[in-house]
């Protein structure tokens, strides 16, 4: 159940069945997305591929010399480039492999193309997905819905997504969906009938407890993605976002050219590896131990690393230092931006607020903080908003709920109106109605506690208390008491066992955050293996996108100008 090394194993093999000789890897957007997850372009390069190619590139050059490695999903549109490649070839050999299946008119279309008899191999490497770590996968989709329903082209996405996965993994499972969502069912019945319908493809070899693909949807828990986070992974890609393991830098205030894109992947880099999943203040920590074993080796004398700028101006002082550890220094570099953004919008200050919000229930507390942190200039909009959409979550139901004063203080602020919309257009999304209960147990609200790490100046008051939905769901499955009446099963068998390998998918995005959830349920639950996925990994601006591109700002204007009208009066 690792779908790093299966994508990796395809990418291996495709490679080696074309044999000795120089290579060129032909891709399309989504492939090139896929195989640089997984593979360096120094370790292809090692494989005697020189070249890297976009099929949809019109000044590629002839070199008959090569034989070219066509990895590419099976689209209509690839076919047709593929096609025309075919009828005028700019390499010696193809070996043709497709990210998914492939119909037959496809393939027979291909084969009279071929007419200069080039192709010597044509596959289906069911490579069809980003594999993001071992446990968590996702499709770099967004714009799911179109109100309550699927966006159909995005549909299909998941489908092709969603088997393929199965089939990297040898899977053929059980489904449950989430009962509250149409969306779920609907995506359960198509991967349902794609089994079907290839069932020779699904012919594993039968295990006592079958595995189980179960398929969530984002309203069972909007909390999640508005949250600020403080885990090194989730933290990076809040504030400043991570795409297929990048990170762009370069708006950092005097950032280095070297420096203005890096790259993070546990892959490659022991220390991110190592440190992901850990909070803020003990990566400041790390970092400060291992820079002060490398000052144990200099001549020079010591110097005091108090605070994470001590830190940056010991890097910027030691050139040499730079040149023999850039690793070190690219994490410095994205610690010390962290830390300037924690500071410059008050984030210690916002997630105090935020995690009481999603932990607590005193209502009148709640409020006044919410207003206090609303009139704090530091705060963004993006922050504002959220703390907003918290509140009118928390307290849907609170007989003394008092939204039109929070968003009187957002117009003040001139917070867009997108984002105001949303407060009532995230409570249609993801409010009672459609959670099926509230956010906050009695048990949350005892246990309740806040997390103080020391250890670095600068560096302390962090809030991480909150868990996932996400959390609860799965330890109730692997106790075997998730529900069949909010969970039921596709069709008419039941698992009674506890599943041992399970697939759980979020329509809607998921967030790193449910990403280190899985990550630490495998850890501690050696006989369950868990893998996560979701049509793209979130942070709060990409998931309130995502609710704008499904039009769940326009449901929640006639209630915004409703509230807006009773404020003026």
């Amino acid at each position: 159940m690792n779908v790093v090394l299966a994508v990796k194993q395809y990418v291996s093999k495709m490679i080696e069945e074309s044999g000795p000789g120089m290579k060129v890897l032909l891709m399309d957007k989504e492939t090139t997305s896929i195989v640089s997850m997984v593979y360096t372009q120094s370790e292809i390069l090692q494989k005697e591929v020189y070249l890297f190619e976009r099929i949809d590139s019109a000044n590629r050059e002839t070199m008959k010399h090569l034989k070219a490695i066509c990895f590419l999903r099976p689209t209509r549109i690839n076919v047709e480039m593929l096609m025309r490649e075919l009828r005028r070839p700019k390499y010696g050999q193809f070996f043709i492999y497709f990210s998914n299946v492939i119909s037959k008119t496809d393939v027979r279309d291909l084969a009279e193309s071929d007419e200069h008899e080039v192709v010597s191999e044509v596959q289906e490497f069911y490579g069809d997905f980003i594999a993001v770590s071992p446990h968590v996968f996702s499709f770099n989709l967004t714009g799911c819905y179109e109100g309550w329903n699927w966006n159909f082209p995005a549909l299909g996405r998941c489908t092709d997504g969603l088997t393929a996965v199965l089939l990297s993994l040898k899977k053929c499972p059980m489904i449950r969906y989430q009962s509250s969502s149409d969306m779920a069912k609907r995506l359960a019945a198509s991967v349902k009938h794609v089994i079907t319908r290839e069932y020779e493809l699904f012919d594993f070899r039968r295990t006592e407890v079958p595995p189980l693909l179960l398929i969530l949807e984002r309203s069972s828990d909007p909390v999640t993605p508005l949250l600020n986070q403080w885990t090194y992974q989730a933290m990076v890609h809040e504030l400043l976002g991570i795409y297929n393991n990048r990170i762009d830098l370069s708006r950092v205030p005097g950032i280095s050219r070297d420096l203005r894109e890096v790259v993070l992947s546990a892959d490659t880099d022991p220390f991110y590896a190592n440190n992901m999943y850990l909070n803020f203040g003990e990566i400041g920590c790390n970092i400060k131990n291992l820079m002060e074993d490398f000052q144990k080796k200099k001549p020079k004398r010591q110097q005091k690393l108090e605070s994470i700028s001590d830190m940056k101006a010991f890097v910027e002082n030691y050139p040499q230092f730079k040149k023999m550890s850039g690793a070190v220094t690219k994490h410095v570099t994205v610690v010390g931006e962290l830390s300037r953004l924690v500071a410059e919008r008050n984030l210690m200050a916002v997630s105090e607020v935020e995690q009481e919000l999603a932990c607590q229930s005193s209502h009148s507390r709640a409020l006044q903080n919410v207003k206090r942190l609303l009139e704090d200039p530091r705060v963004t909009e993006l922050d504002a908003a959220c703390l907003v959409m918290l509140y009118a979550l928390r307290y849907e139901k609170h007989q003394e709920k008092s939204l039109a004063p929070l968003l009187e203080s957002m117009a003040q602020r001139q917070v867009p109106d997108t984002y105001r919309q949303l407060v009532s257009g995230i409570v249609e999304f993801g409010g009672v109605k459609v959670r099926g209960d509230d956010l906050v147990t009695p048990k949350d609200a005892v246990e309740f506690t806040k997390q103080f790490f020391k250890g670095f100046k600068g560096v302390e008051n962090v809030y991480t208390q909150h868990q996932p939905r996400l959390h609860d769901t799965l330890e109730q499955l692997m106790k075997g008491r998730l529900r069949t009446s909010d969970y039921p099963f596709l069709g008419h068998t039941v698992l009674r066992d506890r599943p041992q390998d399970v697939v759980v998918f979020v329509i809607g995005g998921i967030t790193y955050e449910e990403a280190q959830t899985v990550y630490t349920l495998n850890r501690t639950n050696p006989g369950t293996r868990i893998v996560l996925g979701g049509s793209t990994l979130h942070n709060a601006h990409s998931f309130l996108e995502e609710l704008v591109s499904g039009g769940f700002h326009k449901r929640g204007r006639d209630k915004f100008e409703d509230m807006g009208r009773s404020t003026r009066r």
